[in-house]
């Protein structure tokens, strides 16, 4: 598949972007979801390096050129729909989230209290 047969197969929103999830290759874990546009997904395919859509910027951001914590690209998905991209990537560096952590997935919901709020089965 060419790059343009690759790039034909994603659908874009309204917006022109899509969502893309990074995935640890080694262990599974996300890592994060951020944005790609078509030229950040055409960059991080050509490049193997990670290149997302800053939507407060309005720019191409290249994972870790500020913080040094880049994405390698080990293998590049896209599911049935093709309206969300799944990256699976070496993590270089302390970590994908901007807060410092390895995972942008840190916090969890309580979910026994959400359990505790549903109608029972019967």
């Amino acid at each position: 598949m060419t790059l343009d047969e690759m790039l034909a197969v994603v659908t874009f929103n309204d917006d022109g972007l899509v969502p893309a999830i990074a995935q640890d290759v080694d262990n599974g874990d996300v890592l994060m979801m951020a944005w790609m546009n078509a030229e950040s997904l055409r960059r991080t395919l050509t490049e193997g390096r990670m290149v997302y859509w800053s939507r407060s910027r309005q720019e191409l951001w290249r994972k870790g050129d500020t913080s040094g914590d880049h994405q390698t690209v080990r293998e590049a998905y896209y599911d049935c729909d093709g309206d969300t991209l799944l990256f699976k990537v070496t993590q270089h560096g302390g970590g994908a989230c901007h807060t410092g952590n390895r995972t942008c997935f840190f916090r969890a919901f309580d979910v026994s209290v959400a359990d505790a709020g549903a109608p029972s089965a019967g």
